[in-house]
């Protein structure tokens, strides 16, 4: 792994490893593997996507900081021509649409991280600290795993963390998700984070939910880097809104040790509906695509300025 300062890399990446939400949403195709027809399509549909990140990064996104984020099932011609053209790829090695985190290809999973040789190796897990108690043990026991594996190969890692609200946790704020999200989610989010390096796993780069506050943002950023550690956050986009993933980008781009962030939905999906509906065609889906894309990435950049 090249010596690099994670406090500072700035990394600005489209994300679509989204894959049993992906086919079921966009396709219709649920509670079986597609056929291999319906697989050619959705990997065409995400080759669009690619179509619209070369796009953007031609008009004007940095090449150093631009990202993307594929998976091999529907992605697996994308992340070699990522690699062969110097993109910084990310690809996944969970398990898709599942609750508790478990490798896609089991104790494979080393094979085809090296068959592919992304720059960095992404997880995405779900971890409420006050959740499922033996769960947590499992999916933090997996990741030890994968952790140890990672620096003993000098491979960057990508942890992506979910902290989905307990049924007690919704109750005690009425019910409304907003408000978890800004009363909640944030002090859960710093336990959770602590949780995951006390066991010894030890991401370069957390990409997590968005805050509206810059004091719970801070808080992320202390937590990613205590004891000194060479860790960087960059938020995600949870396939909110535009102004919402703007209103999260606007606040972390201000605060020292977040370094950018992954948005995936809110770039590509209603450009991707839209073609599927035959609404527009494939270049104008092409273009918006990169326009969105262009959008975050111009706003990141201003607000560094």
């Amino acid at each position: 792994m090249e010596k690099v300062d994670y406090t500072k890399k700035e990394l600005l990446i489209l994300a679509f490893d989204h894959r049993s939400s992906f086919v079921e949403k966009l396709f219709g195709i649920k509670g079986r593997a597609p056929t291999a027809q319906e697989k050619e399509e959705v990997c065409d549909y995400k080759s669009n996507i690619f179509e619209g990140f070369k796009l953007a990064v031609a008009k004007g996104v940095p090449k150093d900081i631009a990202g993307l984020l594929v998976d091999e099932e529907f992605g697996a011609n994308i992340a070699r021509e990522a690699r062969a053209k110097g993109y910084n790829l990310a690809m996944p090695v969970e398990k898709s649409g599942q609750e508790e985190f478990d490798f896609e290809y089991g104790d494979e999973f080393g094979r085809h991280i090296e068959a592919f040789d992304p720059k960095y190796t992404k997880v995405l897990v779900r971890y409420n600290p006050e959740g499922d108690g033996d769960m947590n043990k499992r999916q933090l026991s997996r990741l030890k795993v994968l952790s140890d594996y990672l620096h003993a190969k000098r491979r960057p890692f990508l942890f992506e963390l979910l902290v989905p609200a307990t049924k007690e946790q919704l109750a005690k704020v009425g019910e409304s998700k907003e408000r978890y999200d800004t009363e909640v989610r944030p002090k859960l989010m710093v336990i959770a984070l602590s949780d995951i390096q006390r066991a010894g796993v030890e991401p370069e780069i957390w990409k997590l939910e968005g805050t509206e506050k810059e004091s719970d943002a801070l808080a992320l950023v202390k937590q990613a880097q205590a004891g000194g550690r060479n860790a960087g956050v960059i938020t995600l986009g949870r396939g909110e809104s535009k102004e919402m993933v703007q209103k999260w980008l606007t606040t972390g781009a201000k605060i020292e040790g977040i370094i950018g962030f992954a948005v995936g939905r809110t770039i590509f999906w209603d450009p991707l509906v839209e073609l599927k509906a035959g609404k527009v065609s494939r270049d104008v889906a092409i273009e918006k695509i990169a326009q969105n894309y262009l959008d975050f990435a111009n706003l990141w950049i201003n607000m560094r300025k």
